[in-house]
């Protein structure tokens, strides 16, 4: 059941950020060209809050 689940959390991923490609590539470049101006620590915050946001809605859907 965990490893099903993480393929589904792996596909949806994938089906996502292959969107995010598709229908908005100059966005997704103009993102990518703000990144080096961004602090480390903004950076990080950022990838830490999506994390637990994640695992709380993981965590809400499977509960």
């Amino acid at each position: 059941m965990l490893m099903q689940d993480i393929l589904l959390g792996f596909a949806f991923f994938l089906v996502i950020e292959g969107l995010v490609y598709a229908l908005a590539p100059s966005f997704l470049v103009a993102m990518a060209k703000l990144l080096p101006d961004m602090p480390e620590g903004a950076i990080r915050l950022t990838g830490l809050v999506s994390v637990a946001l994640g695992v709380g809605l993981v965590w809400l859907m499977h509960g």
